[in-house]
C-alpha cells in the first residue's frame, strides 16, 4: 500500500452483538472500496443473542486479496 508495496492491511474489530461493530466493519469497506482498494469485510459470531461478544474483520490492498480465512495477527485492533 505504501512505497509500492504489496502489502494487506488486516484490521480485527472486537465488541459485542448490537454495538456496530459489524457495521463499523461494512461502512470502512465500502468507503475504501469507492477509493478503488481491493476490501473485505466479513463478521464471526454464533447464533448468541444481542449482547454476545463478536468479531469482524477488514481486509484492505491495491491488489486482489485471494486469502480467505479470519485475521490472526491484525495491523489495527478496534474495541467497540
Amino acid at each position: 500500500m505504501e512505497n509500492g508495496k504489496k502489502r494487506t492491511l488486516e484490521v480485527r474489530w472486537h465488541g459485542r452483538g448490537g454495538q456496530g461493530a459489524k457495521s463499523a466493519s461494512a461502512i470502512l469497506a465500502e468507503v475504501l472500496f469507492e477509493e478503488g482498494k481491493h476490501v473485505q469485510a466479513f463478521p464471526e459470531y454464533g447464533a448468541e443473542r444481542q449482547g454476545a461478544p463478536m468479531r469482524a474483520y477488514n481486509r484492505v490492498s491495491d491488489t486482489p486479496i485471494r486469502r480467505r480465512c479470519s485475521v490472526e495477527n491484525p495491523n489495527i485492533v478496534v474495541i467497540v
